[in-house]
């Protein structure tokens, strides 16, 4: 079977961001601290750590890449090493790319695109939030609501 032929038979299942990842005990996955936005109270912010999970069924050999993107898609703030993995067949393989001392420069919607054997695969939504001291969100010029 070609690359190309095991590329279309790849399916992501699932895309998380989450503080931790530890591998358990029957190769469970045990992921902490499950999130779809960071809100935090200034700008820039550096997050310490967190990490982006993704489970994928199909076959063959791949590279994976994880980068994220600014809201306009224009610089990357973070790019993962390429991580290489194998599904066999009828199996699943669970790809983990780490961040650390990530600095994020202002608020919005970031994108956190996965590049399977250098294509673009998927793309989610990575939204960090500005609040005051008291919880209130700060307004942003570029969107009026807040999830």
């Amino acid at each position: 079977m070609s690359t190309t032929e095991q590329a279309s038979r790849l399916q992501l299942v699932y895309t998380l961001f989450c503080d931790d990842v530890r591998l358990e005990v029957g190769n469970k996955l045990s992921l902490m601290g499950v999130f779809h936005q960071l809100v935090v109270q200034q700008f820039p912010v550096t997050v310490l750590k967190f990490a982006v999970v993704s489970q994928w069924r199909g076959e063959g050999r791949h590279l994976s890449e994880v980068r994220i993107l600014t809201p306009d898609r224009r610089q990357p703030v973070v790019l993962a090493e390429p991580a290489p993995f194998e599904i066999m067949p009828g199996g699943v393989a669970n790809n983990i790319s780490f961040f650390f001392n990530v600095e994020f420069p202002a608020p919005g919607h970031y994108r956190v695109q996965t590049l399977i054997d250098s294509t673009l695969a998927d793309e989610q939504e990575l939204t960090l939030l500005q609040v005051d001291a008291s919880g209130v969100p700060v307004p942003d010029a570029t969107s009026e609501a807040v999830n």
